[in-house]
């Protein structure tokens, strides 16, 4: 019987005028009852779920910002587009969703990069794009998440 794991996060935001904002993420997967075996393991699937869940929860409240920073738009929450078609402000690859990486899923990647002296274009040929603008914003989620985990100086895959 495989056991069932559901990581939930939410977060609000202040705005002018006493306004405030918010976003929340749920996640639920299932995973071989064997890793009740492995409490390390278990730890470690966990502590993946909840940095995915972080990770996508700052970009939607991010994905906000940049919306409402003078673009000419304005967000009820649904459907937000920088007025070119195109979500968060991003003009590459989209996943099936439409949703391309934010601003500072490109901005973290880049940085981690830089700071671990990681060479990116290897990594994102074997996403598919040739620059972290081009991901989804589910691909750009996977790669922060690669980054991080890996040594300075590495430029392959994890």
């Amino acid at each position: 019987m495989p056991v069932q794991i559901n990581i939930g996060l939410n977060k609000k935001v202040g705005e002018a005028n006493y306004g405030s904002r918010g976003a929340s993420v749920n996640l639920e997967v299932e995973l071989d009852s064997g890793i009740i075996e492995d409490p390390d393991r278990l730890r470690s699937q966990i502590h993946k779920l909840f940095g995915l869940a972080r990770d996508s929860l700052n970009a939607e409240l991010h994905a906000d910002d940049n919306h409402h920073a003078g673009n000419g738009h304005h967000s009820n929450g649904n459907g937000r587009t920088n007025g070119h078609g195109y979500a968060n402000g991003s003009t590459g690859n989209r996943s099936s969703n439409g949703r391309g990486a934010t601003q500072s899923q490109v901005r973290a990647i880049n940085a981690i990069a830089k700071r671990n002296r990681i060479d990116l274009i290897p990594i994102l040929r074997q996403y598919g794009v040739q620059a972290a603008t081009d991901l989804s914003i589910s691909d750009a989620s996977n790669l922060i998440d690669e980054l991080k985990g890996q040594p300075a100086g590495n430029g392959g895959r994890g």
